[in-house]
């Protein structure tokens, strides 16, 4: 066989001429232990908390803990086929989600992953999970109404986007049901819906989504799901994943949007699981110290961000530069009109320029935690420790929702610290003392079932009582608007369904709906426009519910 020599020199300058002399630098570890979702690594000497790390098999895991000899990090995936002795690469970055159009309508894992079998999800945008609130400068007050459809809530306990607003109760008393009538009255609304299970079973996540894409919530809707056999660290991380996709809408394109954490008692479970498997400390009911941090800094995100301010060029030549000679039409200050000043003394040609607000901007990020209590139990640990952390509670009770009073609203504990500023100004005059009635009623109903003989306005109060009680029944998944909320509330506490028998009360309320959005339509435009019941139009609606109570009651 005959060399050729011309052939391997020349091959052999290719190869010289093509070496690369750079160095890839890497610091790895080594894994000493795994097991339970939890990888103890040595040799991460510069690892930081919160960076990830990149296992053998490209799992990924979080580090936690920072020891003297070792890092303790939880695993975001399987385990099986990791192994004592395995190599571990720092990535240099924090946990970051994909984020973008591209989530909306799919079911994704806390890390992205889709489990819906629709294809990979392309998108290049990505959000930190762990993400510092906004502070006090940035936000503003809640007062833009974000409109449930059930007007047991709307009605008495409003919701205001940027607000957070705890939905609590035992096991089966309709928690999950409300979130998702919130979710589906968003329909038109332009608010972006992420729904968040942790610790659920996969067919109770499939029957939520299968009604979301049956309502077409799906179309602006999207579901991290970490279920009840993903391993802790997943289920630990989902609320904060869920969050940050919301926030890349309400930050970078300042759209409104709708977090529901179904449910902080199952994440704080999970966490507990964690801590111990990490032997930290354990605390009241063997939950770590700072689980109190691990509700505040995720409910703390949410907020309706102040509207941004901008500072406009107007010079007549067009063009201003900047310190750095780069040419700018726009000086962004989004911490507010002082700050807008302070950006303009630092800026050439001072009197050219003038401050200017961007009312399209400021998106929110309005949460609605589900909290699972035992028994009714709402001063155990993790529930107070939420209730305190939220702008007020919707307590479900399971006595009511036994009784058919669906949704089971107990009216004396919930609250809302928004109050009438997350309501329109026409449902705020009606429903003013609808709360009042409702409590009223609650005391005095024992006296009714005793057979106790009342006088006669108490005897009034019990009735109209009786048929509020009817009236805020509502069937599931059916949101109700807005107008017609107001409408069937005036109706109620004006007196006008006190002599109408209880079991035809919502009979009479489809009626009347039917009635004033067809024969009176003038009557519901008025109000649909201006959103508030005005002297002139409160006339009208008397007239018109009048006419079709007479004709209603003549049909027996």
């Amino acid at each position: 066989m005959r060399i050729d020599v011309d052939e391997m020199i020349g091959t052999l300058r290719q190869q010289i001429s093509n070496f690369d002399e750079s160095l890839k630098v890497e610091e790895v570890g080594t894994v000493v232990e795994v097991g339970d979702g939890i990888a103890r690594i040595h040799g991460l000497t510069k690892c930081m908390s919160g960076e990830m790390v990149e296992f053998r098999t490209g799992v990924y895991g979080l580090a936690l803990n920072l020891e003297e000899d070792n890092v303790g990090c939880a695993i975001m995936g399987r385990f099986d086929d990791l192994k004592e002795g395995d190599q571990v690469k720092r990535t240099g970055r924090v946990l970051q989600v994909p984020c973008g159009e591209a989530l909306i309508g799919r079911v994704v894992d806390p890390v992205g992953r889709p489990l819906d079998g629709k294809g990979p999800i392309t998108t290049d945008k990505s959000w930190p999970v762990e993400y510092p609130a906004p502070g006090i400068s940035l936000r503003q007050p809640v007062k833009v109404p974000l409109q449930t459809g059930i007007k047991a809530i709307d009605a008495m306990i409003p919701v205001g986007r940027g607000q957070r607003e705890l939905i609590i109760g035992d096991r089966k008393t309709g928690k999950t049901a409300i979130a998702i009538d919130a979710i589906i009255n968003q329909k038109s609304t332009g608010v972006i819906c992420v729904y968040v299970a942790v610790g659920q079973k996969e067919s109770t996540v499939a029957a939520v989504v299968k009604r979301l894409q049956e309502t077409g919530a799906m179309d602006y809707t999207i579901v991290v799901s970490a279920g009840a056999s993903d391993p802790a660290p997943l289920q630990y991380i989902a609320p904060y994943a869920g969050a940050a996709m919301a926030e890349y809408f309400m930050y970078k394109e300042g759209k409104d949007t709708l977090v529901v954490y179904d449910d902080l008692t199952k994440q704080a479970a999970a966490y507990r699981e964690l801590s111990l498997l990490l032997r930290r400390p354990p605390g009241r009911e063997a939950y770590p110290g700072d689980v109190f941090y691990l509700h505040s800094r995720l409910l703390e995100r949410s907020a309706k961000l102040a509207e941004r301010y901008v500072i406009v060029a107007t010079s007549k030549t067009g063009v201003i530069t900047d310190k750095d000679g780069v040419n700018k039409e726009i000086y962004h200050a989004e911490e507010g009109p002082k700050h807008a000043k302070k950006v303009l003394e630092t800026l050439p040609n001072k009197a050219d320029l003038k401050v200017a607000r961007v009312t399209d901007s400021g998106g929110s990020l309005t949460a609605l935690p589900i909290i699972e209590t035992q028994e009714g139990e709402v001063s155990a640990y993790i529930p107070t420790n939420v209730i305190s952390i939220t702008d007020g509670q919707i307590y479900l009770q399971p006595d009511l929702f036994n009784a058919g009073v669906r949704p089971a609203v107990d009216v004396g504990i919930s609250v809302s610290r928004v109050g009438g500023n997350a309501q329109i100004k026409a449902m705020k005059k009606v429903a003013g003392t609808l709360r009042l009635d409702l409590a009223n009623f609650r005391e005095l109903e024992a006296f009714a079932q005793l057979g106790t003989e009342l006088d006669p306005v108490t005897q009034r109060q019990v009735d109209r009582g009786y048929r509020l009680v009817e009236l805020l029944k509502q069937p599931q998944y059916k949101p109700m608007d807005t107008i017609d909320q107001v409408v069937s509330v005036y109706a109620a506490t004006k007196g006008f369904m006190d002599d109408v028998p209880i079991p035809r009360v919502r009979a009479f309320e489809s009626g009347l709906i039917d009635e004033v959005r067809n024969a009176h339509k003038n009557v519901f435009d008025a109000l649909n426009t201006s959103k508030e019941l005005t002297n002139d139009t409160a006339k009208l609606l008397d007239a018109a519910i009048t006419e079709f109570k007479r004709r209603f009651m003549a049909a027996k």
